[in-house]
């Protein structure tokens, strides 16, 4: 046998007896240079195990930073690209003055930022667990023990925190989804509605008309009625009394939402007389209908109201009101009247 090859066979054998099964370069060279093994057990602990822990940390911080950036590119390409496509049909019929409003833009950029902010944590957390183990495998803790833990761990804060995680899992569904947002009119299951005030993984906050601030968990959100998304409409219905000329009443309040039309720029589109709507007690409702932008439908139905109140007092229409029937009172000494049938 070569002599040389069993100097490096025994060479070998003795690095791993004194480096461990994979010998790290500092202490090889050391071993190599002294053939003492303590100077290469230091040399190895106090040099060759701290550079490889740091060239990981380093390796880590660049692999977040660009991770971090990445999330950050692929939303907004996300935002601009497929998304954009998906609500193409709604785009073509909607005017071009609303999608290009400064709200929609901030509505855009705050659920950006409000992703991008919960994925850049999660793939910080998961990059550097990943590098304090590899940290913790390089100066000899054994991982096994350590990942099972972690595992145990996790189950059972899963189990303890169930409802915490709903909420998170439903908040980021709620952002992708584009389902409300800051500024969105929203009802809720019917039964608590408002203005969007902030919406957060755990929590949506909500103002009523009365002022209330409403703090509902995204995991009990089962139905949401959103009335301010992309447009809005106001549905404005008029009642006339049943001796009213239906078309003259009909062609003052397009006389008058025509105007409103002409001067409010909240207006999308030329407003409707739909006719007929129904028949009350009193007399017979007309309906209109205005295409608004987003949350603007009850300021210009408050304006057509006013609108439409002189327009029709200056036709001479009137606007039937409610008539309340009371009994007459009995003369006085006059025996008071029975409800049931007279005795035999």
């Amino acid at each position: 046998m070569d002599a040389g090859l069993v100097i490096a066979a025994v060479s070998d054998a003795r690095a791993r007896s004194v480096c461990g099964e994979d010998p790290g370069w500092f202490c090889r060279q050391v071993l190599d240079w002294t053939g003492d093994r303590t100077w290469a057990e230091a040399a190895d602990f106090l040099i060759g195990k701290p550079l490889s822990i740091l060239l990981v940390l380093v390796i880590a911080v660049v692999v977040n930073r660009l991770a971090r950036r990445g999330v950050k590119r692929a939303l907004r390409t996300l935002q601009s690209g497929t998304v954009q496509e998906r609500l193409g049909a709604v785009r073509r019929a909607t005017p071009d003055a609303l999608l290009e409003t400064t709200e929609h833009s901030l509505r855009a950029e705050q659920r950006i930022e409000a992703l991008a902010s919960v994925l850049r944590s999660l793939i910080t957390f998961v990059i550097f667990a990943v590098a304090a183990f590899m940290a913790l495998g390089e100066i000899g803790i054994e991982l096994g023990p350590l990942i099972a833990g972690a595992g145990i761990l996790g189950v059972a804060l899963g189990f303890g925190s169930q409802s915490l995680v709903k909420d998170f899992l439903s908040g980021i569904f709620i952002l992708i989804e584009d389902q409300f947002g800051v500024g969105d009119i929203v009802d809720l299951d019917g039964e608590t509605s408002g203005t969007v005030e902030a919406v957060s993984l755990r929590t949506t906050r909500l103002r009523s008309v009365d002022g209330t601030v409403w703090h509902v968990p995204n995991g009990e959100i089962r139905r949401v009625g959103n009335k301010s998304q992309h447009w809005s409409r106001a549905l404005l219905d008029v009642e006339v009394a049943y001796g009213t000329d239906l078309a003259e009443a009909q062609r003052v309040l397009k006389d008058v939402a025509h105007a409103v039309a002409a001067e409010d720029h909240a207006v999308l589109e030329e407003p409707e007389v739909w006719g007929v709507e129904r028949f009350s007690p009193s007399g017979v409702v007309l309906r209109m209908v205005v295409k608004t932008t987003p949350s603007e439908q009850y300021r210009i139905s408050r304006i057509l109201r006013e609108q439409v109140k002189l327009a029709f007092d200056g036709a001479g229409i009137e606007i039937p009101h409610a008539v309340t029937v009371t009994a007459a009172a009995a003369p006085s000494g006059a025996p008071a009247p029975t409800g049931g049938p007279p005795s035999s």
